[in-house]
Parts: C-alpha cells; sequence; structure tokens
C-alpha cells in the first residue's frame, strides 16, 4: 500500500504554470484591434499602430490573427519572411530592433493558397501564436484580429483573460456602423476595455480645391460614441498614398516622413494606446 502514498515533497511543489501565461507575462499591454465588418481598414490601423508606437522606442509585437486573409507580411513588405525556431520556441519575423511580427502569412509556401479550416484548427494555430513564438520583453503587443465577433476574436479574449483593451475601427458607412455597435458590446461582455473608436475613410479631401468630400456621410460614428460612451480617437481621411506605401511595403519610411493628413491624425490613435501603459 505504500507504494501508491504520493510523497510528500511532491504535494509541496508548485503546479507549473500553462505556457502560454508565462509567455505573456513578460508583456506589459495586450491590445486588440477590431471591427465588427470587413473592408474598414482594420490591418491598416493595426499595422501602423504597431509601427508608430515602435517609432516612439517602445517594444512592439504584432500578431496577425486573420488566419483567411492575413495582410500584414504584405503590408510590411516582408511575404517572402520564414520565422526560424530555436529552442526558445518560434522567432517572430523583425522588422525594427524593437518592432516583431507573426502571421500565418509567413507559413505559406504560396501566398494564393486559401486556407481551408474550420474552427478548431484556427483556435489552434492562434493559440500556438500566443505560447509558442518568442515574443520577449514587450511594451505592447498589438493583435490585428479578423472582422466579426466569431471564433478567432473570442479564442484571444479567453486565451488573454486580462487583455488591457480594444480599439475598434469603423467607417461613417451605417453597415459598418451597425457591426461596429456589435464589437462594442462583444468588448463589454468579454469585460475587454474599450480604448476607443477610429472613424476611417472619413471622407476624401479632394486633390484640386483641399475640401473634404463626405463619401460615406457623417454622423453615424458620433451618434455611436454618444450611445455607448466611447471616445473617437480620430477621424482618417481616405488618402491614396496611404494604400500605395502599404502595396509598396513601405508603411514605416511613410511614418517617418509624416506626409499625410491620414498619418497627421493617426497620431492620436497612437497617444491614446501609448496611455494604457500608465494606467494599473
Amino acid at each position: 500500500m505504500t507504494d501508491k502514498v504520493q510523497p510528500l515533497e511532491s504535494l509541496s511543489k508548485k503546479p507549473e504554470e500553462p505556457k502560454i501565461v508565462v509567455n505573456l507575462r513578460r508583456i506589459k499591454r495586450k491590445i486588440m484591434v477590431m471591427s465588427g465588418k470587413g473592408g474598414v481598414g482594420k490591418s491598416t490601423v493595426a499595422a501602423n499602430l504597431a509601427a508608430g508606437l515602435a517609432l516612439r522606442g517602445y517594444k512592439v509585437g504584432l500578431l496577425d490573427c486573420d488566419i483567411h486573409g492575413p495582410t500584414i507580411p504584405t503590408i510590411f513588405g516582408l511575404e517572402s519572411q520564414r520565422p526560424e525556431v530555436n529552442e526558445e520556441g518560434i522567432l517572430p519575423i523583425s522588422v525594427l530592433p524593437n518592432l516583431s511580427m507573426m502571421s500565418i502569412g509567413f507559413l505559406l509556401g504560396d501566398k494564393d493558397s486559401p486556407i481551408i479550416w474550420r474552427g478548431p484548427a484556427k483556435m489552434g494555430a492562434i493559440k500556438q501564436f500566443l505560447e509558442d513564438v518568442s515574443w520577449g520583453a514587450l511594451d505592447f503587443l498589438i493583435i490585428d484580429l479578423p472582422p466579426g465577433t466569431g471564433d478567432e476574436p473570442l479564442s484571444v479574449a479567453q486565451l488573454i483573460p486580462n487583455c488591457d483593451g480594444s480599439v475598434l475601427v469603423t467607417t461613417p458607412q451605417d453597415v459598418a456602423l451597425i457591426s461596429v455597435r456589435k464589437s462594442i458590446k462583444f468588448s463589454e461582455k468579454l469585460n475587454v476595455p474599450i480604448i476607443g473608436l477610429v472613424d476611417n475613410m472619413h471622407g476624401l479631401i479632394c486633390p484640386h480645391c483641399g475640401k473634404p468630400i463626405e463619401v460615406f456621410g457623417t454622423g453615424g460614428v458620433e451618434k455611436a460614441s454618444k450611445d455607448f460612451n466611447v471616445p473617437i480617437l480620430a477621424r482618417l481621411p481616405i488618402e491614396p498614398k496611404v494604400a500605395e506605401m502599404e502595396d509598396k511595403g513601405t508603411i514605416v519610411q511613410g511614418l517617418l516622413d509624416h506626409s499625410t493628413e491620414w498619418q497627421k491624425n493617426f497620431e492620436a490613435v497612437v497617444t491614446a494606446v501609448e496611455k494604457t501603459l500608465g494606467e494599473d
């Protein structure tokens, strides 16, 4: 019978913490970038937010959780890069000395190949990105989520129960605002603090007269902000030059140039997320 008795020294040992908890403990702030629907510029906001924080001197990681439509590698011009693996885990792709990123797009042999996965496979990939990628000590991990309030956003929220905030991206269109209101409710139900709304594609600056053209109308974002008591962080106009920089993979250089109205207005988003470091 005595051989079945558990030794006293084993009872005094602390249970090992999950690897994901240990890995994420070195990250001060985890920030989700969400949108209620696709095509509103969510990945553009996530990429510029990560780069903007890095250019202010912070150590930043950017995680692309959009399994079916990963665009982060293209935005940074790094589609041909492949991550290495060492004893610490998967090494994220470095953009700057203080900016690294990971995306399923870095693991595809053919960028045109679709990822035909059901929910469990997608959840496993996201967990591995959080658990096995060697992020190191970071000030911020920016998490670019796919649109909607389904599997991927829910998985991230559950895997990171102490997520520090969400930035919600929308456009002035009514159909986009219907969806972003759902994202606000999603964040509230999962106890993720909402940092604020980003009103993207807020008009077009006429190249001839310099006056704004309200392409999608106005007023809807302000109403959502008032209804839910969520601040509008920035109103970003349609800027062809920003799209051009993404196609060429030169957004870091573009942020340094600071030459567009979009980028000037976007500094308010970077500042709002930066302020979360000072919160308890």
